[in-house]
């Protein structure tokens, strides 16, 4: 079997007495969507943000593309193809759509925000800027401020922002959340549409996105993984049930 893109082994982190994330191991492979389920509290966040940098763990390590990255930091995470949607940055509510992804190209290059000014009619910045709004919906949408975008529209553009920076793999920490029926449908239609070309790891509530989108589930409760395995084998597996998607089911 192929390296994996993203592994952790033992990776723990405690809060006091409470233990978040417990030796937990985790590999990710090239190209697959992984999703972390798990009742509330089970650690979820709490990975996502040991794995963008943001949280450093008291024992264990991660591993991206095979070099060890657990004390480096989230921009330097970043630059080698780490990303965390939805986090990553915050949406500039007064800038346009595609204003607020060509920063991320921009900053992506290796630019810092205080070059924006001669940016905003910089070609190399707005052309691949247009393309990934198209990438994820919002082409038409491009000129309209993002204050005036429905939530909906705004969680692409923020997907939009983070696709910019050509990431090797995306962190989403539950993309629907908040979302109605028709812009959760356009979201996973979104992610479908990346499976294959993109490597994902995804934490989300939301059972049906789940299983639509996921290669491969892991269940953490406790912050420990209970189970891991295909979308199917999670489904029929009695402590995994018992654990959390009976009671997601009586929900």
């Amino acid at each position: 079997m192929a390296e994996p893109l993203l592994m952790t082994e033992r990776l723990t982190k405690r809060f006091g007495g409470l233990v978040a994330t417990d030796e937990l191991d985790l590999s990710i492979f090239v190209g697959e969507v992984h999703a972390i389920i798990g009742p509330n509290g089970a650690g979820k966040t709490t990975l996502i943000a040991q794995l963008a940098g943001e949280l450093r763990p008291d024992s264990g390590t991660i591993r991206f593309a095979g070099a060890d990255i657990t004390r480096l930091a989230p921009h330097l995470r970043s630059a080698r193809g780490l990303a965390r949607s939805f986090q990553i940055t915050s949406i500039f509510a007064d800038l346009t759509a595609l204003d607020n992804v060509a920063l991320a190209v921009q900053a992506h290059a290796g630019h810092s925000f205080r070059f924006w000014r001669p940016a905003e009619t910089e070609s190399g910045l707005r052309e691949p800027a247009r393309a990934v709004l198209a990438q994820v919906g919002l082409a038409a949408r491009a000129d309209a401020l993002a204050a005036s975008l429905a939530h909906g529209e705004k969680r692409a553009l923020e997907m939009a922002m983070a696709l910019a920076t050509r990431p090797r793999l995306l962190l989403l920490d539950e993309p629907m959340a908040g979302m109605g029926p028709e812009d959760s449908v356009r979201i996973v239609g979104l992610l479908a549409g990346l499976k294959g070309s993109l490597t994902i790891l995804l934490v989300e509530h939301d059972m049906d996105a789940v299983f639509a989108l996921a290669d491969r589930i892991t269940v953490l409760v406790d912050g420990r993984v209970i189970a891991c395995g295909l979308p199917a084998e999670i489904r029929d597996n009695a402590e995994v049930r018992r654990a959390y998607l009976g009671e997601e089911a009586a929900s």
